[in-house]
């Protein structure tokens, strides 16, 4: 009894019977290990014996299966270990024919539970280098076992209770236009949803899954000016306020002074495609063009001064940028400074703010909003930066659910636990 109890807690196992424990050579072929190999011989305990491995309930037995077969558990000192017992199935009233669930992995898993939350803890909180080398796995078990402990937190939590406003926003994760669009709890700041796709059909899953009720809650949603978000948004949440972020606007009136600091360029070269002097003097204005003034040093600010006498359109397309970007810091005065704004950009000849102005009208409300009540897509943005750095570390798996499933355990507010250890 003693022995059997000293091994449960040495692998981390519950509702498990010891039987015996050998050591021997590890058979690279049936194994895939190398090496001296600790090897457990277990079975359920009776009130776990004959259970669906889906759904948990107590089912006929169907057949011995495919016999024996081995979970790999955590290394106990340097020497690998396995838990070995019989795999019978069960026939399920719900599930069909499927394998007998046990205490010690979760379904369809090759590695214990302990094993699988120790990977998973450690995937939010080391290297990919560190997690293959101390585990002795392969990168791509790394993403299959952090879908496999994601889904499992899935079950028996309901990520999407009690939202009420929400950032929604798209991130690239790959080449050739690879996006996941994700959903971020502005109230306590977590990764609530994420897959993969960016457009209408994408969005609309995730008011799907939060249904009509709930979705009837929500009060305020930030994003940017993408059709197909506020589109789905004013379809399946009509009562809440669009917020879009001032952030993106500023963005719009930046790229509009590159095109027409272009132009400027482009106009300095004859349409000749040489250098000359005047476009010369525009090299690297890119920099001292968009920096907050307070932030320019002193060569830019010579650099500045220099274009306000030599190139005044392009000058003037500057202050036009710079006034906006003031103009959203207005607060309850936001109203009437951007609509200033709107009146000196419609007769400032220049096309880029020309067109800037009419979607800035287009999108009037949704930008009010953002001062209104204090919502910005911030923590969106904070939340992107955050799964780029994960997309880094997740680059070499094959699938995005793999992502998706660091991501949510990382940033989504329940992250694992390691085994043994009571939460901080």
């Amino acid at each position: 009894m003693r022995f059997a109890r000293i091994w449960t807690r040495l692998l981390g196992v519950e509702k498990t019977v010891i039987e015996t424990v050998e050591v021997e050579e590890a058979d690279p072929d049936t194994d895939g290990l190398e090496g001296v190999l600790i090897v457990v011989h277990a079975r359920p305990a009776r009130g776990r014996r004959g259970r669906c491995g889906i759904c948990g309930r107590r089912c006929a037995k169907y057949d011995n299966g495919e016999g024996r077969r081995r979970w790999r558990a955590l290394d106990l000192g340097t020497l690998r270990a396995v838990i070995e017992a019989d795999a019978p199935r069960v026939s399920c009233p719900e599930h069909g024919v499927v394998v007998a669930s046990v205490p010690w992995a979760r379904h369809g898993a090759g590695h214990t539970r302990a094993f699988d939350d120790t990977v998973a803890w450690l995937a939010t909180h080391c290297s990919k280098t560190t997690i293959t080398q101390l585990l002795r796995i392969g990168w791509r078990t790394v993403g299959n076992i952090c879908t496999r402990v994601w889904a499992d937190v899935e079950e028996r939590v309901d990520l999407l209770a009690g939202l009420r406003r929400i950032g929604i926003d798209e991130i690239s994760y790959k080449r050739h236009h690879k996006y996941l669009t994700i959903v971020v709890d502005h109230d306590s700041g977590r990764l609530v949803w994420a897959e993969a796709g960016r457009d209408s059909a994408t969005v609309r899953r995730f008011f799907d899954l939060l249904g009509a009720q709930r979705s009837a809650k929500i009060t305020h949603v930030t994003a940017d000016a993408a059709e197909w978000i506020s589109k789905v948004v004013a379809e399946r949440c009509p009562q809440a306020v669009r917020v879009m972020d001032p952030f993106h606007v500023v963005q719009w009136a930046t790229e509009a002074l590159d095109e027409v600091r272009r132009e400027v360029w482009n106009a300095e070269r004859g349409g000749k495609g040489r250098s000359t002097p005047g476009s010369r003097s525009l090299k690297k204005a890119r920099w001292a063009l968009w920096k907050r003034p307070e932030d320019l040093t002193a060569g830019q600010q010579a650099q500045l001064a220099f274009i306000a006498k030599a190139h005044p359109i392009l000058h003037r397309a500057y202050l036009l940028k710079e006034a906006l970007r003031v103009a959203l810091k207005q607060g309850e005065n936001i109203v009437e400074a951007l609509w200033d704004w709107v009146l000196w950009a419609r007769r400032c000849r220049l096309e880029p703010f020309v067109k800037l102005q009419r979607a800035i009208v287009r999108h009037w409300d949704a930008i009010v909003a953002a001062a209104e009540h204090q919502l910005s897509n911030g923590l969106v943005e904070s939340m992107n930066t955050k799964i780029r750095l994960i997309t880094r570390m997740a680059f070499g798996f094959k699938e995005p659910t793999a992502l998706i499933a660091l991501a949510m355990l990382s940033l989504g507010g329940h992250r694992p636990h390691l085994p043994g250890r009571h939460a901080a």
